[in-house]
């Protein structure tokens, strides 16, 4: 590969890495094309991006990116989110149904260094519309509640008259 080429890989990388909350290093080996194919396509249902490119392109792009990267080895697939936890969900949920394939190498949450284990704790986390949902849930059965004791508080007082 020439290296204009390389350069181009690295300058697309980049700009996919603006805006994005996590990047998780994973081990595609194992994966036929088939599942490759359905694993890019729930991440792009996501809304996250999965990018196959040279351990050193991408280390080169996540450092330039203001990103400390890690020493890659190995195939290496790099998932850009922008949702940290609907990427995990989907990258655990994957390899759970596919003998534990893509693994995780590890990556980056938030500027910070993460391993595998953080990433499955990820995905246990709801994801911002689920915890939006909880919330309007609780403020619903909250607002209930004081109308309830409201209606209450009026019979107690109607019937001390």
């Amino acid at each position: 590969m020439k290296k204009t080429e390389k350069d181009q890989l690295v300058a697309e990388l980049q700009s996919k890495l603006v805006g994005a909350t996590a990047l998780y290093y994973t081990d595609f080996t194992g994966l036929n094309v088939k599942r490759m194919t359905d694993l890019r396509r729930r991440f792009r249902k996501a809304g996250v991006e999965y990018v196959v490119i040279k351990n050193t392109l991408a280390l080169r792009a996540v450092n330039q990116s203001g990103l400390a990267g890690t020493t890659l080895k190995g195939p290496t697939g790099v998932v850009v989110a922008k949702d940290a936890i609907a990427a995990a969900k989907v990258l655990t949920d994957f390899a759970k149904e596919n003998d534990q394939r893509p693994s995780v190498k590890g990556g980056i949450y938030e500027g910070a260094q993460i391993d595998e284990a953080m990433v499955k704790k990820l995905a246990t986390m709801p994801t911002r519309e689920e915890a939006l949902s909880m919330f309007a849930g609780y403020l619903n059965s909250i607002m209930m509640m004081f109308a309830l004791a409201l209606d209450a508080r009026k019979d107690q007082l109607e019937t001390s008259n």
